[in-house]
C-alpha cells in the first residue's frame, strides 16, 4: 500500500538536518552516514553523497535526478548472490566422468 499523499514523502528528519548543513557548508563534502533505508530520495538529495548501510557495511552512493522518488535502500543491496557455480561445477564434472568411462569402454 502506498503512502497518502496529503502526507508527502518520508525522510528521517535527522537526515534533513544533515543535508541542510552540507548544503551550508561549501568545502569538505564529506559523504553522508545514514541507517535510514526507508528514508525516500527528495530533490534536494542529487548530487549528494551517501553511505548506506545495507547490515553489514555501508554502501556508497551518489544521489542522481533519476534516483528521486525511490527509496534509499533500494540502492544499497542486503543480500549477494553467489551464483549457482557450485551446482554447474558438480554437473559438468558428472558429466565429464562419464563421457570418459564411455570413451574407455569404446577403446576396449
Amino acid at each position: 500500500m502506498a503512502r497518502s499523499v496529503w502526507k508527502g514523502p518520508f525522510v528521517d528528519p535527522s537526515l534533513i538536518k544533515k543535508i541542510e548543513k552540507q548544503k551550508n557548508m561549501t568545502k569538505n563534502m564529506k559523504p553522508i552516514k545514514t541507517w535510514s533505508r526507508k528514508s525516500t530520495i527528495i530533490p534536494e538529495f542529487v548530487g549528494t553523497n551517501f553511505l548506506i548501510h545495507n547490515g553489514k557495511k555501508f554502501i556508497s552512493i551518489t544521489i542522481s535526478e533519476d534516483m528521486v522518488g525511490h527509496k534509499l535502500g533500494e540502492f544499497s543491496p542486503t543480500r549477494q548472490f553467489s551464483g549457482h557455480t557450485p551446482a554447474d561445477k558438480k554437473a559438468k564434472q558428472v558429466a565429464a566422468a562419464s563421457d570418459s568411462k564411455k570413451n574407455l569402454n569404446e577403446k576396449k
